[in-house]
């Protein structure tokens, strides 16, 4: 019992430690070293308060806690009857990893979809979502800021992602990396990409940090994840999505 609460812990740890490098990394780089040259790639020209930042990082830490343990469930303790994660690279073709990596992607993309969709239903936003939606200018910090029910509907993508298509283990792992990255990127309140984006035939199905931020500031539409695919398919995405996209950095 002790070795499988020191296994979990590790998991915790782990999982918690990317979390806190990428979201202390981009806010470092973001919110105090290149803040002032920056500026042109700010979505909303305020910034939250600390007290903002240290409350979504409680939550955040609460969420990884869960995402992780739900992690070390399904890829730890039920391994022995889990023949979807193996851990040999030569089991099978190149082709397979990609496949299960964009099997994964999409998997994801449509899941979380309809569960944020789900949380937007008046008695779960008032009750769950909520605590995510305080942050109506988001912050790398806001990123897993969920009410613990809301954090264990989320990670509900791990026993689907582990026990839908066979994976290799460090692909798994690798999948759950840039989960948390794409997360970062999507609260980060500055824009990466340009302005033209949603104008270009590809960069029209990419969901943006422009395109949260949106959902963060009006609490309705672009709904997303990774691609823009679902909202625009049930007519969820803001009319006012592309018009924001071409003015990000010179928003009031």
């Amino acid at each position: 019992m002790d070795a499988d609460v020191s296994v979990w812990w590790e998991a915790v740890k782990n999982i918690s430690l990317r979390y806190l490098l990428f979201a202390a990394g981009t806010f470092t780089v973001f919110y105090i070293l290149l803040r002032r040259w920056l500026g042109r790639r700010r979505i909303q020209r305020s910034f939250p308060g600390w007290s903002d930042y240290g409350r979504d990082l409680l939550f955040s830490m609460l969420s990884i806690a869960i995402f992780s343990s739900l992690a070390y469930l399904c890829v730890g303790v039920l391994r022995p009857w889990n023949h979807f994660i193996y851990g040999s690279m030569g089991q099978v073709s190149l082709a397979w990893h990609l496949f299960s990596f964009v099997w994964l992607f999409l998997l994801h993309d449509a899941y979380f979809y309809w569960i944020h969709r789900f949380m937007h239903h008046p008695a779960m936003f008032r009750r769950v979502h909520l605590v995510h939606h305080r942050s109506t200018n988001p912050s790398p910090w806001t990123a897993y800021a969920f009410h613990p029910l809301e954090a264990l509907l989320e990670a509900g993508i791990i026993p689907l992602a582990a026990f839908t298509v066979p994976v290799h283990l460090r692909l798994f792992s690798l999948f759950m990396l840039f989960q948390i990255a794409y997360n970062v990127y999507g609260h980060l309140g500055y824009e990466l990409l340009p302005h033209r984006t949603a104008n270009h035939w590809l960069g029209r199905w990419i969901n943006t940090s422009v395109a949260h931020n949106q959902h963060h500031k009006y609490f309705k539409g672009n709904y997303g994840l990774y691609t823009l695919i679902w909202d625009r398919l049930f007519g969820t995405l803001r009319r006012d999505y592309n018009q924001a996209m071409e003015s990000y950095g010179r928003q009031q």
